[in-house]
């Protein structure tokens, strides 16, 4: 298997050596790809050693960086990719757990869903309900956290999935489209980590209109069900 980890950064000087090293110590094998954002806190120089680093002149969005970062994980011969944050959200450890669905071969996507409990603010437990809900009702498939950023997939869905946007609507998007291709999808449970240590650059009022567009454009799914 030939495995790219996509780590999109922006701002994260404090944690991204921390998640570079230890997904390295998690999946030594593993095609390490970090796309520096436009930071200017010296993301790029800390993220450097034993990486792939792309870098945007100009901050231009997580969308934006995943989608370059994808772009290199597919040219570099990937066969499966994990995105994951650089925010120190999602532990680098889990990532064996998210692909071992799809080295059993039942699942295209998997992803790694956060509990919503206490850990999870209040205000993010509701719409991270209503998206998974939504997202289920649009690809027939039960999807348990469809915010979730730290993921993993085939080439096969590198490779046909495209989606529009270049903020965090791309993740929606990338889902969405992913469900309404027909990718099988899978999640798996991964540890709920906000607080001291995590920084999210998630824009309330902005990305949350965002992702409501995203939705907006299956309405018919979302009143009919998936057929």
């Amino acid at each position: 298997m030939g495995l790219a980890v996509v780590i999109p950064a922006f701002e994260a000087a404090t944690t991204i050596r921390d998640i570079v090293s230890r997904t390295r110590a998690t999946v030594p094998a593993a095609e390490i790809i970090v796309v520096d954002d436009g930071s200017t806190d010296g993301t790029g120089e800390a993220a450097r050693a034993g990486t792939t680093l792309l870098t945007h002149p100009r901050n231009r969005g997580k969308g934006a960086a995943l989608r370059s970062g994808i772009r290199e994980a597919t040219a570099r011969g990937a066969s499966v990719v994990v995105t994951i944050d650089a925010d120190a959200q999602h532990p680098p450890e889990e990532i064996p757990r998210l692909l071992q669905p799809i080295l059993e071969g039942r699942s295209d996507l998997v992803l790694g869903a956060r509990k919503r409990d206490q850990a999870m603010p209040i205000s993010r437990r509701f719409t991270n309900w209503l998206s998974a809900t939504l997202a289920s009702r649009i690809g027939g498939q039960p999807v348990r956290d469809a915010q979730t950023g730290f993921r993993a997939f085939t080439r096969a869905v590198a490779e046909r999935v495209h989606p529009a946007g270049d903020r965090y609507e791309y993740e929606a998007n990338f889902l969405l489209d992913a469900l309404r291709s027909g990718f099988r999808v899978v999640s798996v449970d991964v540890p709920t980590i906000y607080g001291e240590g995590t920084r999210s650059h998630f824009r309330v009022w902005g990305d949350t209109w965002r992702m409501a567009r995203a939705f907006a454009r299956h309405a018919g799914r979302i009143v009919a069900g998936a057929t």
